[in-house]
């Protein structure tokens, strides 16, 4: 791969007369851990959703894993790319278990029919579950958990095939302070683990970013503000520009706070 996770290339992604992305240039390296920012309708999702091989661009070229998407079959590749989505949460039957819902993600599929899993997949899965501080869950099913709860359960499901690019949508999005400082810190260590994988976080909030993230990528209406290392790109100027307000930017130690001038 040559260090190079995903290497996207003047992509464009239109439906109908709507224009969702538009000449996205950004390349992932293996140790990298990017935040992706912007208001709602940006783009966020339809970027990480072709990063996932979930949806072909229009126009330009992508490239995940060392494999040019439109000349490889995808279906290879997505066990090698983990993906927490709300749209992935929309696809559970309430009735399925946390247990096969997690275990299920190492075979390709979202939950069980009738396959039968191995002591080891459901060790690891409990290993996953506990720690995104969900292992109490292990024995519930999906429909009965908090918004909270389900954003854990699916960051342990997309971690359970060991990939080796993990985006997540919005993963803090609907949480409480408690849960949201909760969830960042265990990001945060994910991101400080030099076994981890390449990390894509999607927010539009900058004090949801965890520690240890190292760059970051500003869109507004499908097109790259700026893109780089997280101290050149969170600046007032370019923050400001993403979301079309006057900011004061901040940092406090690993963390970042913005608020309208």
């Amino acid at each position: 791969m040559n260090g190079h996770v995903l290497r996207m290339g003047g992509v464009g992604v239109r439906r109908g007369q709507a224009e969702l992305l538009a000449d996205v240039d950004w390349t992932v390296e293996e140790d990298e851990r990017w935040v992706v920012i912007g208001a709602n309708g940006a783009g966020k999702t339809t970027l990480l959703r072709v990063a996932a091989t979930q949806l072909h661009p229009t126009t330009g070229t992508v490239d995940v894993l060392g494999e040019r998407l439109g000349r490889t079959d995808v279906f290879e590749l997505r066990p090698l790319i983990g993906f927490a989505s709300s749209a992935v949460a929309g696809q559970v039957f309430d009735d399925q278990s946390v247990s096969d819902l997690v275990v299920s993600a190492a075979y390709g599929y979202l939950g069980s029919g009738d396959e039968e899993y191995g002591a080891p997949d459901h060790s690891r899965a409990r290993a996953l579950l506990a720690r995104w501080g969900a292992v109490r869950l292990v024995d519930r099913e999906f429909g009965t958990l908090s918004e909270g709860e389900r954003k854990r359960v699916l960051i342990a499901r997309s971690m359970m095939a060991d990939p080796e690019l993990l985006l997540l949508d919005e993963p803090a999005a609907g949480l409480d302070l408690g849960g949201r400082e909760d969830l960042v810190r265990r990001l945060g260590g994910l991101a400080a683990d030099i076994d981890a994988p390449a990390l894509v976080l999607v927010t539009h909030h900058v004090e949801e970013i965890p520690p240890g993230f190292t760059h970051g990528l500003l869109l507004r209406e499908g097109r790259v503000v700026d893109a780089g290392p997280l101290e050149s790109v969170m600046t007032a100027d370019n923050l400001g520009a993403t979301f079309g307000l006057d900011l004061k930017v901040e940092r406090h130690g690993e963390r970042w706070s913005a608020r309208a001038v």
